[in-house]
């Protein structure tokens, strides 16, 4: 009956108590509540504020600005008028939308339009400048031609007198705006040290209430638990006993469970690796008669030494503990097998007796993972032989881009120097007006062998990579082919990605655009080429699509190794950097290839501060 009253109490006290705590944590977590609530629409509020002096400051900076390019405008001559009239559409639209924002609010700018009756008072008072202002600025702007008494357009007193009324009355509302500012932050402030004395308050009487009682409460309990913690050392004692014992009979039964999983190979010897039994089926395995089921088990197993040696040194570390490997053994048939071998010790009452080996045969699964081994060196070695085949024809393909360069220089720009040479030893001084006629033909073939040297030095490496990256880069390979071939070819930066990646991914990136934009040229017939470029904060995608013949990619693919590099080398370019290629292209469809490139740490280049 004791016991069930001590139930009955101990649970009213929990219920008593537990009711209490959360009463006062519950008014923690509102006052903590109210309190973010307050703080984050204050944020909100302040945000708002800065937001609004901000574009009440610049409201003051625009207006000078505009005053000063309508002053400017009626003194500036008939050639800088136009100039004025754009600076001083795009500083109007800016004054009227943030004035009109400050007013009655804007999103875009961030202006809430909640205005006080003082500032919207103010703001009556500020009109008339204001609109004196817009009018003399509309009059300028619905004033297109040029005219000689432009400083008769409109009154410089009258503006000057405007722009002091609007920027006087624009430091009131601004000092306004400060001032209400101010005032919010103060009542937030005392509204946060009420929530504070409040959140104080619970704590205390939390502590008087609920965590003294509690603290009594453990107290008494950890006496109890002090009492018994003498019983529970007396018991670990005695388990600790029961427990070794336990462990030896685990130990033994142990032993037997593997005789029982794997029955079908299994042997027992002495410490010694005298044989006591061999299991029939282990007997067939090893060639071994009923009697001659004695002597050293090593030599029933192998009849090699090195093996008979390696096994006996194996049952030796055994006697401690278990063992399991696989091991090459040669029968007395002559065959060679691999066993997986478990060596057992197996003892009673503390006292090792003998040894129980288990073995499994797994030749088969040997002879498969020697075999798998075999193929995969020889599908390595057969990939250098592909990598070897693949870098002897980089080579050649470098050989031939210098042969053509070599080409070009000595047929372009050698000829151009030949002849800039004859011409200058042509040249008499006695003969003015044919001098005249030459040095104007020797100035015109100067301009075509300096675009030689560039267009040679761009096919090389153009410079925009190293300086720019590769956006930069791609919109010169596309302006420079547009030009020299006559094709409408056109480059769009959609993200607007100006990144760096190391050089050895920007140059392979680029040398893989330029493939494929030649390619389009070369072979595909195409008018319209268009190279896209695109970036999210994980990858990088560039995208050459032409509109000419297209092509089968099985086809091309069968024939790489006939045809040279072609896709081959766009495709070890991309691999080289862990990019990734993909080709989409139909007869009669056109041809589109994108690359996509990983923007990690290990390719992009950190920015400079």
């Amino acid at each position: 009956m004791k016991q069930t009253e001590g139930v009955a109490l101990d649970t009213s006290t929990f219920r008593k108590l537990r009711s209490r705590y959360i009463l006062a944590l519950s008014v923690i977590a509102l006052s903590i509540v109210l309190s973010q609530v307050l703080i984050q629409s204050h944020l909100e509020s302040q945000a708002s504020d800065s937001r609004v002096i901000n574009v009440a400051g610049r409201q003051r900076m625009l207006s000078q600005k505009l005053v000063k390019n309508l002053l400017l405008y009626q003194t500036s001559g008939e050639s800088q008028q136009t100039d004025i009239r754009k600076k001083v559409k795009e500083d109007l639209g800016l004054w009227q939308r943030s004035h009109a924002g400050l007013l009655e609010g804007n999103d875009s700018l961030g202006l809430p339009g909640t205005n006080s009756t003082v500032i919207t008072d103010m703001f009556d008072v500020l009109d008339q400048p204001y609109r004196q202002i817009v009018g003399i600025a509309d009059l300028v702007l619905q004033h297109p031609e040029s005219l000689n008494g432009a400083q008769d357009l409109f009154d410089t007193d009258q503006l000057l007198r405007a722009e002091d009324r609007f920027l006087e009355q624009m430091n009131r509302i601004v000092f306004q705006y400060d001032k209400e500012a101010a005032a919010r932050v103060n009542a937030l402030r005392r509204t946060e040290l009420l929530l504070l004395f409040i959140s104080l308050l619970v704590i205390v009487l939390e502590l008087i209430f609920i965590f003294r009682p509690i603290a009594i409460s453990i107290r008494s309990t950890i006496q109890q638990l002090m009492v018994r913690e003498v019983n529970a050392k007396n018991m670990a004692s005695e388990i600790e006993r029961l427990y070794k014992e336990k462990e030896q009979s685990l130990q033994e039964l142990r032993a037997i469970n593997f005789a029982v999983d794997q029955a079908a190979l299994f042997a027992s010897a002495t410490l010694e690796g005298q044989v006591i039994y061999l299991s029939k089926k282990f007997r067939t395995l090893l060639g071994v008669s009923d009697d001659q089921v004695s002597g050293d088990l090593s030599e029933m197993i192998s009849i090699n030494e090195g093996e008979q040696q390696y096994i006996r040194e194996l049952m030796k570390v055994s006697r401690s503990s278990i063992w399991k490997d696989e091991v090459h053994i040669t029968t007395s048939k002559g065959e060679k097998l691999w066993l997986e071998m478990s060596v057992v010790p197996v003892n009673r009452s503390g006292v090792q007796e003998d040894l129980l080996i288990l073995c499994s045969d797994i030749t088969s699964r040997k002879e498969a993972q020697i075999e798998i081994e075999r193929l995969s060196q020889n599908r390595f070695e057969q990939k250098v032989l592909e990598q070897k085949e693949r870098s002897a024809q980089i080579v050649e393909a470098q050989e031939e881009e210098r042969k053509r360069i070599a080409r070009d220089i000595h047929d372009g720009i050698g000829q151009m120097l030949t002849s800039l040479k004859f011409n200058l030893e042509s040249i008499e001084s006695k003969e003015t007006p044919k001098a005249k006629e030459k040095v104007k033909r020797l100035k015109s073939l100067t301009t075509d062998l300096i675009k030689g040297v560039r267009m040679a030095t761009f096919n090389l490496t153009p410079p925009e990579l190293t300086d720019y990256g590769i956006s930069s880069s791609l919109a010169k390979l596309a302006n420079q082919l547009s030009k020299l071939t006559g094709k409408d070819i056109v480059f769009v930066n959609h993200s607007d990605f100006d990144g760096r990646f190391n050089s050895l991914v920007e140059t392979n990136l680029y040398r893989i655009a330029q493939e494929a934009v030649n390619n389009a040229v070369k072979y595909a017939e195409s008018d319209h080429i268009l190279i896209r470029l695109s970036h999210t904060t994980d990858l990088l995608s560039i995208t050459v699509e032409d509109d000419g013949k297209g092509f089968e990619l099985d086809k091309i693919k069968s024939k790489q190794k006939e045809s040279g590099m072609g896709l081959a080398f766009m495709q070890d370019r991309i691999s080289f950097v862990n990019g990734r290629l993909f080709i989409h292209s139909q007869p009669g469809m056109g041809t589109r290839i994108t690359i996509n490139m990983p923007m990690d740490q290990s390719t992009l280049v950190p920015a400079s501060n």
